[in-house]
């Protein structure tokens, strides 16, 4: 970077790269504009809305009654009143801000997690987006209120360029948004009318740290962001296959039933989970000795059939004195206080619970041992979590949260770091289970809530969704959210969590739910038993049909997840993510459609979200593109949208033309290539379990390349430099299909490496 120029405003100006990029930082009004190949991209403080409220001392006792009315508006900012809680701020009032503009841009996405549009809504005549972890149980649909999890990073994306905004702050955080257009002078120096978006950033607490990604394209975005907070973390393969979770199994007997109920139905599935009562009382690393008197030899039966099991464990601890595990947290001092400096007591599960500070690292390192085989009775290696409740949620707490004002490690004020709380317990959960394997396996752990960079840990849900229509189609644009912010591991509850849904919708949930890349059923004990097999044979065999398209899927949803895990790009994306120049796909029929893509967009899917359903409209991209329906082989051309007859049956798929797409039925693997003139394709493989890629480089990625007629199967190196990828998975490449070939081959001939 060179200082290019001081100007008449006394402002400096930067220029980096080629030339093509400059920052003008002018001081007296403070602005700083980001210019790309000349023209203003981004601009901070352009509305003068920077904020920030410094660290005070307390106020003093008021001295006369002259200045009476002074300082009682004073102490109204050190102390707040919300319903029947006090919340005394230690700090007085420390809040920041500050606008952002967005020039040339009218389509703003992400800002997890909300239950609404994929594109943010303009909140000019409305309330502000909020970012607050909460436990919101049946949340609003089309609501800007937060939810679990916060991400406050945005995509603003125009046929020309992709930017991001990153505001790094984990306190309770608002932002206004406003499209509007703005007359510029163009390189030309003709004038022009051109979109326009202003944001406006205002956190409670902490201190501005914010970042502009400059793109200039999706895929570039998300590889700068991932390189600020981190690339999605390579799963472990069981767990992209299908989980069954239930609040709660009943005890060892109803779990080895439900197990031999999908082998007696012909329904693969991978996890069986068990929620809060498979302990003694709500102690977590607990086991029930009446309901599940042998843990070990449940999950032995369970990974004799290659399947896991997977457990609850809450940052919430049961007061009890008599119980070891809190005796020592205790006496370590390893729990949340209050303002007071006492233990802070609230009420989840248990009853009344303190709960653990998850920001300090000896808490996390303490944590993180107890999942040690030794320490741990009843576990196994085969055994993986679920970190549930915490945003953290305490029962009749302000908004059903821990106060403001409790005070954390180092005396930091819970009001600070509350969207971090679960972050921290995943961390201190992935790293006890690495520690448990001696650093060798790959963890599986769950959280409902998260934040920026939670996408290295493991997986997200959307939390207690309900059993109905507008649950299932708004999950989509929730799941496209979290992608294009870096979670790609996450899903939505197949089914809804609570009420019981109608047949029609449980097809079409578990359809939708095969094509997420975190694909669990659950339901609350309320509920009615919701196993596959329990609706009749027409939905038993449609559940079947879709769960086993998830498995057959298996090869492509890992390579996939290597693509995330190596280059950041996510596994569901929007449709404009792909075709960045269509402005179609830029609107709120992308909300309904999503593209699986690897070496450019193989798989298009548009689930069916509504009852009754008949026909669907189904944009296809990209004229001059073909599309395969994957279920009939129709081809159709893009740039254009399809009605398209649906049955009960139907999950509209298709695939891209000029695309391989890797599937499998056990143990070999076939292809299947659309013909658009040339194909390529990848696969990934490894062991599917531990860290041997990674440290050992024991993988394989092979690339399958079709032009002129000859399909090649070459190796690839992890780079160009770099040929240790060596892995041998035993598993053949079987069949391939392929489609659009306009008449019969006259030969086939097959050429094995070192054989003539």
């Amino acid at each position: 970077m060179r200082v290019e120029k001081k100007d008449k405003k006394n402002a400096v100006t930067l220029t980096w790269g080629t030339g093509q990029y400059q920052i003008r930082i002018q001081a007296h009004p403070l602005l700083l504009q980001v210019f790309c190949d000349g023209e203003v991209t981004a601009s901070l403080n352009e509305q003068g809305r920077l904020f920030f409220e410094t660290v005070k001392d307390p106020p003093k006792q008021r001295i006369s009654e002259a200045d009476k009315d002074e300082q009682e508006d004073s102490e109204g900012l050190w102390r707040e009143t919300f319903k029947k809680f006090v919340d005394i701020k230690a700090n007085g009032p420390t809040s920041v801000g500050l606008d952002f503009g967005l020039h040339g841009f009218s389509h703003v996405y992400g800002l997890p997690e909300h239950a609404d549009t994929l594109r943010l809504k303009d909140t000019s005549d409305g309330e502000p987006y909020r970012l607050y972890n909460l436990d919101v149980f049946g949340y609003s649909i089309h609501s800007p209120l937060g939810l679990y999890g916060s991400v406050p990073f945005l995509l603003a994306h125009s046929p020309d360029r992709t930017v991001g905004a990153f505001w790094l702050n984990a306190s309770e955080t608002l932002l206004d948004v406003q499209y509007d257009c703005k007359k510029v002078k163009t390189k030309q120096c003709s004038s022009e009318v051109l979109p326009h978006t202003n944001l406006r950033w205002m956190s409670e607490s902490g201190v501005i740290d914010s970042f502009i990604l400059l793109g200039p394209s999706p895929s570039h975005t998300f590889l700068q962001y991932a390189e600020l907070t981190g690339y999605q973390a390579l799963p472990p393969l069981f767990s992209l296959g299908y989980h069954q979770c239930r609040w709660s199994y009943d005890d060892e007997a109803d779990v080895k039933a439900v197990d031999a109920g999908f082998d007696r139905h012909a329904i693969p599935y991978d996890v069986i989970w068990l929620d809060i009562e498979h302990t003694r009382q709500n102690r977590y690393f607990t086991w029930d000795s009446q309901l599940f008197p042998d843990p070990v030899g449940l999950q032995r039966h369970l990974q004799e059939r290659e399947r896991k099991l997977v457990v609850i464990s809450d940052p919430h601890i049961k007061v009890d004195p008599s119980w070891e595990l809190y005796s020592e947290a205790q006496d370590r001092g390893y729990f949340v206080r209050d303002r007071e400096g006492k233990l802070y007591n609230g009420r989840c599960w248990p009853g009344e619970s303190c709960y653990l500070d998850f920001t300090s690292p000896e808490v996390r390192a303490w944590y993180s041992s107890l999942f040690a085989l030794d320490k741990y009775k009843g576990s196994t290696d085969s055994l993986h979590v679920w970190n549930d409740m915490n945003e953290p949620s305490v029962f009749g707490g302000p908004e059903q949260t821990m106060p403001k004002d409790a005070v954390h490690h180092g005396g930091v004020e819970h009001r600070e770091l509350h969207n971090l709380y679960g972050f921290y317990q995943h961390l201190a959960t992935v790293e006890g289970l690495i520690s448990r394997s001696g650093g060798l396996e790959r963890p599986f752990v769950l959280s409902r809530s998260f934040f920026a960079g939670s996408q290295r840990l493991g997986a997200v849900w959307t939390g207690d969704n309900l059993a109905t229509w507008e649950y299932l189609k708004i999950s989509i644009p929730m799941l496209l959210s979290l992608s294009i912010v870096g979670v790609a591991f996450c899903g939505a509850d197949v089914g809804g969590f609570f009420q019981d849904p109608k047949p029609e919708l449980l097809i079409r949930w578990y359809q939708a739910g095969s094509l997420q890349p975190f694909f669990r059923g659950h339901s609350a004990k309320m509920m009615k038993r919701r196993e596959p097999w329990l609706f009749g044979d027409t939905v038993t065999a449609a559940i079947r049909n879709a769960v086993q398209q998830r498995y057959c899927l298996l090869p492509y949803w890992y390579t996939l997840f290597h693509q995330a895990h190596t280059s950041a790009k996510p596994p569901i994306r929007p449709l404009w993510v792909e075709f960045s120049k269509e402005q179609d796909t830029f609107t709120s029929i992308s909300i309904m459609q999503f593209c699986y893509c690897h070496s450019g967009s193989a798989l298009l899917a548009c689930p069916v979200t509504d009852p009754g359903a008949t026909k669907v409209k189904v944009l296809l991209p990209g004229s001059g593109e073909n599309w395969y329906d994957v279920q009939t082989k129709r081809i159709y051309s893009g740039g254009r949208t399809l009605s398209l007859a649906v049955t009960l049956d139907t999950v509209p798929l298709f695939q891209r033309g000029g695309t391989v797409i890797p599937r499998r039925t056990k143990p070999d693997i076939f292809l299947t290539a659309s013909l658009q003139g040339c194909a390529e394709g990848y696969l990934y493989l490894d062991d599917g379990h531990s860290f041997n890629y990674r440290d050992k480089k024991h993988f394989a990625l092979r690339r399958f390349s079709l032009q002129k007629g000859h399909l090649n199967c070459l190796f690839c190196p992890p780079s160009c430099t770099d040929n240790t990828g060596q892995f041998d998975s035993g598993c053949l490449v079987q069949s391939v299909t392929f489609l659009g070939v306009k008449k019969k081959p006259s030969a086939v001939t097959t050429l094995l490496s070192g054989e003539n």
